[in-house]
């Protein structure tokens, strides 16, 4: 399997959105409701053009084709995109005291277990490591769970995100805490 993994570009909006709309119905469907799943199309699951313009979301490719995407930020919002009812913040974080954010992890059906969500994860965790971070948090999909789990992350708290069309969503908080050997003054 030859996957590579970029930053994504504003140009790559349309097939992100594709791929986050048939990665949701097909891969959420054990986990939510189709009107869960409707609610928070465009909503909680959404497209965050500032993640893009932030260089902090990724795109897996294999040949020209996106099989997945993620990213991370240094900014508050938690979770929706750009015409999400959610309430985006864009207060830039500080790395000494906040947690970075995981954010909008979305793999192709046809390619799902895979590895591609780990992938991504690596390249977002060392790069909010690289921007000085030493915690991140995730607001996760109920699917998502095990994955963040493997890689360390820990439930703090579980909650429910108010949909558009009155319905919730649940989700799950996590968080991890980097232990690095940094040396002395």
């Amino acid at each position: 399997m030859d996957i590579q993994i970029r930053l994504a570009c504003l140009e790559d909006i349309p097939h992100l959105e594709s791929l986050m709309c048939e990665s949701v119905r097909t891969l959420q469907v054990n986990y939510y409701t189709p009107a869960q799943i409707d609610g928070a199309l465009g909503s909680v699951f959404a497209i965050d053009s500032q993640l893009i313009k932030d260089r902090t979301y990724f795109i897996a490719q294999s040949d020209r084709q996106i099989v997945g995407c993620g990213g991370w930020s240094k900014r508050a919002t938690a979770y929706g995109g750009d015409s999400s009812e959610t309430g985006t913040e864009e207060r830039l974080l500080d790395p000494s005291l906040d947690a970075a954010k995981i954010r909008a992890f979305f793999v192709h059906p046809a390619w799902a277990r895979r590895g591609i969500g780990s992938q991504i994860m690596r390249q977002c965790e060392v790069a909010a490591l690289a921007a000085g971070f030493q915690t991140i948090q995730i607001v996760a999909k109920l699917a998502g769970e095990p994955l963040y789990s493997r890689f360390g992350y820990r439930t703090i708290d579980r909650f429910e995100i108010s949909l558009p069309n009155n319905y919730t969503l649940p989700v799950v908080r996590m968080f991890k805490e980097f232990h690095l050997n940094l040396p002395s003054p």
